[in-house]
C-alpha cells in the first residue's frame, strides 16, 4: 500500500499493511516551532526558519524531508489565512521566539514586544484594533485575550454579536482549495485531510475570536459555559447560525475539492477535562449533538469523506453520542485522562470510531521521560489501538515547545520498528 491507501484502509476499519502515521497534518497533531527546529537539527537536516501555519499554538510546517524521515502517511490542506485572520500572500515576516527559534509568519501580521518580554499580536494585523493574543516571556505559544465588552443580559443579540464571526467562503478561497487539493492529491501519495473547521460549536479557542477586530456578545469562556444553562436560547441561536454557514461552506468546499480529500476536519471543541466532561450527557445531547449531526449527515450524504473531530479529556460518557451523531474519527484519544483506558476504548467503540492519536502522553512521558520510557509506552499501546484497523498513530495532542528531540524521535522510531517487526521492512 502507499500512504493514501494505508490510511483509507485504517479509517474504514480494515487492517492496513502497517500502522499509519500522522506527523504534523493538523492543528492538533502538530509540533511547536521550537521543538520542530531542534528536531531537524537532531536529525541532521538543513537549518531553516520554521514556517508557521497555526499562529496561536505556533505550529510549524513539516517539510517533505522531515515528513519522509518520520514516515508520515498524512498531509494537511490548511486555510489560506492563519489563525489571526491574516492571508498567506506568499510574503513572510521573520518572527523570533523567546528561545531564539527563527520563524516565518504571514507578512500581514503585526506585533509588539513589551518591556517585560511579552509579545502581543493584533487581529488581522490591524494596529487600530485591540491586541488579541499574548505570549509570555520564555513562552512557546500565545494566550487569547478576552476583549469583548460586558454584555447586557436583558438585551441579548446573538446574530448581531456573531455577524463578523461567521462568513461564507469567497470565490478566491474556493479556488485556492481547488488548486491545493489537486496539488496534494495528484503530486503526492499521502492521504489528504482537509482542515476546514467551521463546526467547532462552543470552541474555547474560537469563541473569544483572536482573529476578530472587535468581538462582542458572550465571548469569555467562563461566561459562555454559564450561558449554556442561563441563556440556552442565545447559545442555540449562535449554533443555528453557525450550522447555516457551515452547510453553505461545505457545499462550496465539496464543489472545490471533490474526492481529492479523504477526511474533513470539522471541529476542535474540547468536551472533556482531565477528570470528566465539561457538561452533563443530557446537556450535550440537547445542545450540541443535533448540530453536529446535521453537519455530519450532510458530509455523509454528499461526499465520500470521513468526519474528524478533536476533543481532549475524559469523554467516555459522551462517546456513544459522538458516534451516533456521525463522527467517524476522534482525536487526540487522551489516555492520560480519567477512564480513558485504551483497551476499553477499542473494545467498546473501536468498531464505530477511528482513534487518531493516543500514541504517547504529551503531558508527562514525551516531554519528561527518557527515550526508553517513551518508546515503551508507544510499543505498549500500538497492538491495542491498531488491532483490526481503525487507528492512525500520533501523539496525544501537539508536541509542545520544550520537548526534547531525542524523545520525539524515540516515539516515532518506535512505530517504525513495530511496523518493521510485525509487517516487514518498508521499502
Amino acid at each position: 500500500m502507499n500512504s493514501r491507501e494505508r490510511v483509507i484502509a485504517a479509517i474504514n476499519h480494515k487492517e492496513p499493511d502497517r500502522i499509519p502515521i500522522d506527523f504534523g497534518a493538523t492543528g492538533q497533531t502538530g509540533i511547536n516551532a521550537c521543538a520542530l527546529y531542534r528536531l531537524r537539527d537532531y536529525l541532521g537536516l538543513p537549518k531553516k526558519d520554521v514556517d508557521i501555519f497555526e499562529v496561536i499554538q505556533m505550529l510549524g510546517v513539516v517539510d517533505e524531508d522531515l515528513r519522509r524521515i518520520m514516515k508520515s502517511d498524512v498531509i494537511g490542506m490548511n486555510h489560506p489565512e492563519d489563525s489571526m485572520g491574516v492571508p498567506d500572500t506568499g510574503k513572510k515576516k521573520r518572527f523570533i521566539m523567546p528561545d531564539g527559534t527563527p520563524c516565518l509568519l504571514n507578512a500581514g501580521n503585526e506585533w509588539d514586544i513589551d518591556p517585560d518580554g511579552s509579545i502581543y499580536m493584533y487581529p488581522q494585523g490591524d494596529r487600530s484594533a485591540p491586541r488579541s493574543v499574548k505570549m509570555l516571556d520564555q513562552g512557546y505559544f500565545f494566550n487569547i485575550i478576552d476583549r469583548a465588552p460586558e454584555y447586557d443580559e436583558d438585551n441579548l443579540t446573538p446574530r448581531e454579536d456573531f455577524e463578523n464571526f461567521f462568513s461564507v467562503m469567497s470565490d478566491e478561497t474556493a479556488k485556492y482549495y481547488e488548486n491545493e487539493s489537486k496539488r496534494l492529491y495528484n503530486e503526492t501519495e499521502y492521504a489528504v485531510i482537509g482542515n476546514l473547521a467551521g463546526a467547532g460549536f462552543g470552541d474555547a479557542g474560537a469563541i473569544p475570536a483572536p482573529f476578530e477586530k472587535h468581538p462582542k456578545g458572550i465571548r469569555k469562556f467562563d461566561d459562555w459555559v454559564a450561558a449554556q444553562l442561563m441563556y440556552p436560547e442565545y447559545v442555540e441561536e449562535v449554533f443555528e447560525m453557525q450550522t447555516e454557514y457551515m452547510l453553505k461552506n461545505l457545499q462550496i468546499y465539496k464543489d472545490a475539492v471533490g474526492d481529492r480529500i479523504q477526511i474533513v476536519w470539522i471541529s476542535g471543541t474540547d468536551f472533556g477535562t482531565q477528570n470528566g466532561p465539561f457538561m452533563s450527557k443530557d446537556l450535550f445531547e440537547e445542545l450540541y449533538k443535533p448540530y453536529y449531526k446535521r453537519v455530519c449527515d450532510w458530509v455523509h450524504k454528499n461526499t465520500n469523506w470521513k468526519t474528524y473531530i478533536h476533543t481532549c479529556g475524559a469523554i467516555t460518557t459522551l462517546l456513544d453520542d459522538i458516534a451516533d451523531m456521525g463522527v467517524d474519527i476522534v482525536n487526540p484519544v487522551q489516555l492520560s485522562a480519567k477512564g480513558m483506558d485504551p483497551q476499553l476504548l477499542k473494545d467498546k467503540w473501536g468498531d464505530r470510531l477511528v482513534f487518531w492519536g493516543g500514541g504517547v502522553d504529551t503531558q508527562h512521558t514525551l516531554p519528561s521521560g527518557t527515550p526508553e520510557e517513551v518508546a515503551a509506552q508507544v510499543t505498549e499501546r500500538l497492538p491495542i489501538l491498531s488491532k483490526g484497523g481503525g487507528y492512525v498513530f500520533n501523539t496525544i495532542h501537539n508536541i509542545v515547545g520544550d520537548t526534547r528531540a531525542e524523545n520525539i524521535w524515540a516515539a516515532f522510531h518506535a512505530v517504525h520498528e513495530y511496523n518493521d517487526k510485525h509487517f516487514g521492512k518498508q521499502n
